[in-house]
Formats: structure tokens, sequence, C-alpha cells
């Protein structure tokens, strides 16, 4: 019951933030829309905050699990971690409100660190995973590295008056990790001219 609730308060969290924004949702809002007294929220996350964080990353475990359990049984590492990669980048095109909100929390540091919530753990073993199939000679140093480079790319599709396209931000990370424009879910059939790093004069 209490895993229950917990998973009810999160999902309407995304919910109610897809629709309204962080600002815009408050604790009683989340409360009425999982069908829950409003103590049950600060018994179980300890801020709004941290409620959102583990919200969305959430979110973005359950995400990355489905785009992989999408693949055939005998895809590769290459298969899977390019799937992983297109999955959190489109959650910035399908959440962009809990993702602007999750990107603008984490970087103020007037409202708190960073907290490896147990949802945070769950996609961070997920994608060390992948990283330790694919190759990678330290998968916990790496992910700290694919962490951020997926930051970025989350930044550089939701900046405002400024955002870049999907295409040119998939390519340079699948260049870093060698993975074929056509694996995953290609935004479109070719990748753009620069697929490969900036020349150098």
């Amino acid at each position: 019951m209490r895993h229950r609730s917990r998973l009810r308060i999160m999902q309407a969290t995304v919910e109610l933030v897809d629709l309204h924004g962080y600002a815009g949702t408050t604790l009683g809002d989340i409360a009425e829309r999982a069908g829950l007294a409003r103590g049950l929220l600060t018994y179980y996350f300890d801020s709004k905050r941290l409620l959102m964080q583990a919200a969305t990353h959430r979110m973005m475990h359950r995400t990355v699990s489905a785009a992989l359990a999408g693949l055939p049984a005998d895809a590769g590492p290459e298969a899977r971690l390019a799937r992983a990669i297109d999955a959190v980048l489109g959650l910035a095109l399908d959440h962009p409100k809990v993702m602007r909100s999750h990107l603008a929390l984490i970087l103020d540091p007037d409202t708190g660190a960073f907290v490896k919530d147990p949802e945070q753990r769950t996609l961070g073993g997920i994608l060390q995973g992948l990283l330790g199939d694919w190759g990678a000679a330290d998968p916990v140093a790496e992910h700290a590295v694919l962490r951020s480079a997926l930051m970025g790319g989350v930044i550089g599709l939701l900046l405002p008056g400024a955002a870049v396209s999907l295409p040119p931000i998939r390519a340079d990370l699948f260049y870093r990790y060698g993975l074929a424009w056509d694996s995953g879910v290609p935004p479109q059939p070719e990748a753009p001219p620069r697929s490969q790093p900036p020349t150098r004069v």
C-alpha cells in the first residue's frame, strides 16, 4: 500500500506539471489528483522539490526501460544504448514542462543539492549497465559523463529562444559512443551534415 501510494503521488506530479508547470502545481493539487490526503505527501517526500526530482527520475527510468523492452531479445549493446539515449532526448519533446522544471531545480544551488534518491539510483543503474555492456572501462565514471551530455542535450532542445533541433544534438551524442545513425529511433532518415566533430583550421 505504501509503495502504491508513493507511485500514485509521483505519477500525479508528472501529469500536473505537464499541464500547469511546476510553479502552477501545488501539493494540494497533487494530493487531490492522487486521491490521497495531503499529509501523505510530506510523509513520503520532504519537500515539493524532492518530490519533483523523484517523479522525474521515475518517469525517465520507466521510459528508458519501456524503450529497451521494445527491442528484440538479441539486440546488441550499441542498439540498446542508442535506444536509451533516444528515450531520454524524447522526453524533452514529449514532456517539456517536466524536464525544464526538473533541470531548473537541480541546477539552482539555492534550492539544494542534487539528491540520489531511489528513483535516480534505478535510472543510474540502468544506464551504467548499458555502458558496461557497451564496453566502458569504468561504467560509473562514464555514466556521469553520459548524464551530463544528456542534460546538455535536453537543455539545448528546450532553451527558450535559442533551442537547437534534435538531429544535431543526437548526432553529437551518437558520434561520442560510435553509434550508427539508424540505430534507436532516428528523427530523420539521414544524419545531419555535422555528424562529425567541427573542422579546425
